[in-house]
C-alpha cells in the first residue's frame, strides 16, 4: 500500500431484485466500510464505490409476475437498497445504478474497444424460444418436472427441491414459464470473451503474483483455472439491458456478469467527471474489491480478464472475501424469506445501528461460514457494548462532572499504574493496524474492544469513587487517565461503530479529522469547512451527500479545532488536555430486552411455519397427483358381475367408538340398506345426507361393529390416500345401473 498515491475501494454491485439483507452486509460492505474508514482516519486518498446491479433475467421475470416494467422493479429496490446502506452509515462516496445514462455509454464503450480488438470470439448455437412469447428463453425462463426428483417446479438450470444442476434438455415435459408454450429450438449468434486465452496470464498473475489473498479466494481461483477456463458469452437475447452497440445485434443486451462490473468505473466516472481516469488508469491507484464468496470468480478471473483484454485499466491489488453468514443455524434464503432484512431491523431497532455493525463484524465469516442468531446479539450488545465499552465512558464522564464540574482534571498524582495501563494500548494499536491492513476485521474488533476492557479494568481497580472522598488529586489523575482511553476508544471504534463514536466526541467535545471528501472536490479534508458557521452545526458537502452521510463531518468551534483526533493521535500521551471542558453526558448504547430479541425469534418462527406449510401442501399436491399402477387385466364377465347403481343418502351417523366409520341408510331403488363405510375422516354425516352416490349392490353383506352392512361405496382414492365420492353429475333416478 506504501506505493501508491491512492485507494479504490468497492464493493460488489448488489442485485437490484429485493431488499439488503445481514448475509450481504456480513459478507461484503460493512467489511468495505470498515476498511474505507480505517483509510481515512490515516489519511490516506480513497474513493468508496457502489451502485445498484440492475440488469438480468431475475429482475424481468419480477416485472412480469407483479405486471410492472423491469424499471418499476430497479427504482423501488435501488432505492431501499440505498436508503438501508445509508441508515446503517455504509459510507459509499457514491451509490449510482448500471441503468444510468452514463453507465449504459460507458459499458458500451467498452464492449466496442474490445469488439473492435477482435477481442471476442462469435459463436452460433441453437437455444430454446418460446414461439408465443415471440422470444429466446433463458434457462431461469424454462420449467419443467426434475428428472432426479420429479419435481414439477424445476427450472432449467436447477432443480430448487433436491439441488441437481441440470439443462433445459433434461427437464421433462419442459414449457416457457411466460406463455406455457413447449419451446422450440432456434439458432441465435453471440459474443464471447475467450477467458482460455487469458489463462497462462492469469495463472501467473493469481497464483504466483497474489499468494497474499486470502486462502479461500486463492483455493477458488486455483480450483478454476486447474479445471481449465472456456469462453464465456458476454450477450444476450433479451430485452432489458444495455444494447449490444454493433450491427446485427439488434435483440440483444450486454450479459449481466459483463455489464455489472463495468459499473464500478462507470460509478467513479459519475462521481468524478474529470478526474475519474487517475482512479481507474494511474499505475498509483490501488484498487480493492470488497465481495461475497459466490463472486470470487467474477472479480478475480472475469473482470480482470476484461481490464487487460481493454488494455488501459490498472487491475486489482486485493479482492477480500468473506464466507456465507446463515441464520438461526439454517442457511440465509432471500425466496424463503429467510432472513433478517436491514431496513426492517433499522425499523425494529431505530438508534442500534452500531449493535448490527459489531455484531456482523465479530461474527464475521471471514475463514468459513458463521452463524448469527439474536440470543447472541443480544448478548454482545448487553455484556460487550453496554457492560463495558458504554459503561466505561459512562462512569469516566459522569464522575469527571461530579468532581471536577465537567472539565478533565490534570494529572496531579500520577502513580505507575496509569502509564503502565496506557502503555499497554500502544501494542493494540499496533495489532489494530497489522488487522486492519490484512482484512483481518474480526480480530481488530476485539483489540478495539480490549482498549475498552482496559479502560473499564482500569477505572473499577482504581475506584475514583472511593478515593475521591480523601484523595482529589489522585482522584484527578485516576479521571485524567480515563478520559485519555475515552479518547482512544472515540479513534479506535470510528471505522466499526461510527454512530457511537460520534456520539463519544460529541461527549468530548472534539472533532475529528476523516480524510479526504471527494464528494466536495477532490483532495478536500472536512476540517476545511469547520472555519464557518455555528459550532456543532452539521456541515454537508454539494450533491448526495446528506442523503449518502448522516453526519459528514461537524463545524467546530476555535477550541475543538485545537482537539481533532486523527488515527496518529491513538496511543499517544495525552489527547485532552487538563481544564478541556467536556459536553453532556449520554448513553452511547442501551440494553436490549428479552422481549425485543422475543419478537424477531417470533417472526422467524411464523416465516419457518408459513414455510413448512407451502412445502407441505405442496407434497400433498404431488402426491395426490399420483397415480396407482394398472391392475391386471380382468374379463368381461368379471365385469358384469359387479351390480353398480345410484343411491341416496337418506341418514348417517357416526359409529359410537370409532373415527373412521359412517353408519349410512340409504335409498338404492330396490329397497332401502344399510352400509357401513370408512369415510368419517372425509365426510361428515351433515355433508353425506342427501348425496347420490354409486354403490356395489351385491357386495356380500358383512358385520362390522355389529352392524350389517349391504354393499360399499364407490371412493376414488387419491395419491395422497385421500379419498373422494364418485357421484353422478347429474341427479338420476335410484337404481340406475352404472356399467
Amino acid at each position: 500500500m506504501d506505493n501508491y498515491k491512492r485507494t479504490l475501494v468497492t464493493c460488489a454491485l448488489p442485485y437490484a431484485n429485493g431488499p439488503i439483507h445481514i448475509g450481504h452486509l456480513a459478507g461484503a460492505y460493512v467489511p468495505g466500510d470498515i476498511y474505507v474508514r480505517y483509510l481515512r482516519l490515516r489519511g490516506e486518498d480513497v474513493v468508496f464505490i457502489c451502485g445498484s446491479d440492475e440488469h438480468g433475467v431475475p429482475i424481468t421475470i419480477k416485472a412480469r409476475e407483479q405486471g410492472v416494467s423491469p424499471q418499476d422493479i430497479v427504482d423501488k429496490y435501488h432505492r431501499v437498497m440505498k436508503d438501508a446502506f445509508t441508515g446503517l452509515g455504509i459510507n459509499f462516496d457514491i451509490y449510482s445504478r448500471t441503468s444510468s445514462k452514463v453507465h449504459d455509454a460507458h459499458a458500451s464503450e467498452f464492449f466496442r474497444r474490445l469488439y473492435d480488438s477482435d477481442d471476442f470470439i462469435t459463436k452460433e448455437s441453437e437455444q430454446l424460444y418460446d414461439p408465443e412469447a415471440g422470444m429466446f428463453l433463458t434457462d431461469r425462463l424454462i420449467e419443467g418436472t426434475c428428472p432426479r426428483c420429479g419435481n414439477p417446479k424445476a427450472y432449467g438450470d436447477q432443480c430448487e427441491k433436491c439441488g441437481s444442476t441440470l439443462s433445459p434438455e433434461e427437464l421433462i415435459d419442459p414449457h416457457s414459464k411466460l406463455s406455457g408454450a413447449v419451446p422450440e429450438k432456434r439458432k441465435t449468434k453471440h459474443w464471447y470473451l475467450p477467458l482460455d486465452r487469458y489463462e497462462p496470464w492469469l495463472r501467473e498473475w493469481i497464483l504466483e503474483r497474489h499468494k497474499e489473498w486470502k486462502t479461500n479466494v486463492y483455493g477458488q481461483c486455483k480450483s478454476w483455472l486447474d479445471l481449465g477456463l472456456q469462453p464465456r458469452a458476454v450477450t444476450r437475447d433479451l430485452d432489458w439491458g444495455v444494447p449490444v452497440p454493433v450491427e446485427g445485434a439488434e435483440g440483444k443486451v450486454l450479459y449481466v456478469w459483463f455489464d455489472a462490473p463495468i459499473g464500478y468505473i462507470s460509478n467513479t466516472k459519475e462521481l468524478l467527471p474529470e478526474s475519474w481516469e487517475t482512479w481507474w488508469k494511474s499505475p498509483d491507484t490501488r484498487l480493492v474489491h470488497f465481495i461475497g464468496k459466490d463472486n470470487i470468480v467474477f472479480h478475480c478471473i472475469v473482470f480482470p480478464s476484461m481490464l487487460k483484454a481493454h488494455g488501459e485499466y490498472i487491475l486489482p491489488d486485493n479482492v477480500p472475501s468473506n464466507e456465507f453468514l446463515n441464520l438461526e443455524g439454517d442457511k440465509l434464503s432471500t425466496s424463503k424469506g429467510w432472513a433478517v432484512w436491514v431496513h426492517e431491523f433499522l425499523q425494529d431497532f431505530p438508534g442500534e445501528e452500531d449493535v448490527l455493525r459489531y455484531v456482523l463484524t465479530a461474527n464475521a465469516p471471514e475463514t468459513k461460514d458463521n452463524d448469527f442468531t439474536w440470543k447472541d446479539l443480544q448478548q454482545r450488545n448487553n455484556s460487550e457494548l453496554v457492560a463495558i465499552f458504554g459503561n466505561f465512558v459512562n462512569r469516566a464522564v459522569v464522575l469527571t462532572g461530579k468532581y471536577f464540574g465537567g472539565k478533565v482534571p490534570g494529572n496531579l498524582k500520577p502513580e505507575p499504574v496509569d502509564a503502565e495501563t496506557l502503555a499497554s494500548i500502544v501494542p493494540l494499536k499496533e495489532s489494530l493496524e497489522k488487522n486492519l491492513d490484512t482484512f483481518h476485521f474480526r480480530e481488530a474488533l476485539k483489540d478495539a474492544m480490549s482498549i475498552a476492557r482496559i479502560g473499564n479494568k482500569y477505572i473499577s481497580d482504581s475506584e475514583p469513587w472511593s478515593v475521591a472522598k480523601t484523595d482529589m488529586d489522585r482522584t484527578a489523575s485516576i479521571l485524567y487517565t480515563c478520559l485519555q482511553i475515552c479518547a482512544d476508544l472515540a479513534i479506535a471504534f470510528e471505522p466499526f461503530t461510527p454512530f457511537a463514536a460520534e456520539k463519544l466526541r460529541s461527549i468530548l467535545r472534539v472533532g475529528l479529522d476523516a480524510g479526504f471528501d471527494h464528494r466536495a472536490g477532490e483532495g478536500v479534508k472536512p476540517a476545511d469547512f469547520g472555519v464557518k458557521g455555528t459550532p456543532g452545526e452539521n456541515f454537508y458537502a454539494p450533491g448526495e451527500s446528506r442523503a449518502l452521510h448522516t453526519r459528514p463531518f461537524v463545524i467546530l468551534s476555535e477550541a475543538e479545532k485545537t482537539l481533532t483526533l486523527k488515527w496518529s493521535s491513538l496511543a499517544t500521551s495525552e489527547l485532552l488536555p487538563p481544564g478541556h471542558e467536556l459536553g453532556e453526558s449520554t448513553l452511547l448504547f442501551r440494553k436490549i430486552e428479552d422481549a425485543e430479541i422475543d419478537a424477531q425469534l417470533a417472526k422467524l418462527k411464523a416465516i419457518e411455519e408459513a414455510r413448512k406449510a407451502k412445502e407441505a401442501a405442496a407434497a400433498a399436491a404431488e402426491a395426490a397427483r399420483k397415480v396407482e399402477p394398472a391392475k391386471s387385466e380382468i374379463t368381461f364377465d368379471d365385469f358384469s358381475r359387479m351390480d353398480i347403481r345410484t343411491a341416496t343418502v337418506l341418514a348417517a351417523e357416526r359409529v359410537p367408538k370409532t373415527d373412521k366409520l359412517l353408519k349410512l341408510t340409504i335409498n338404492t331403488g330396490l329397497d332401502e340398506r344399510t352400509i357401513v363405510s370408512g369415510i368419517a375422516e372425509y365426510y361428515s354425516p351433515e355433508e353425506m345426507v342427501g348425496k347420490q352416490i354409486c354403490i356395489l349392490a351385491n357386495l356380500a353383506p358383512r358385520t362390522i361393529r355389529g352392524i350389517e352392512s349391504k354393499g360399499m361405496i364407490l371412493m376414488a382414492k387419491q395419491g395422497d390416500g385421500k379419498l373422494r365420492l364418485i357421484s353422478p353429475v347429474e341427479v338420476v333416478t335410484n337404481g340406475s345401473v352404472v356399467g
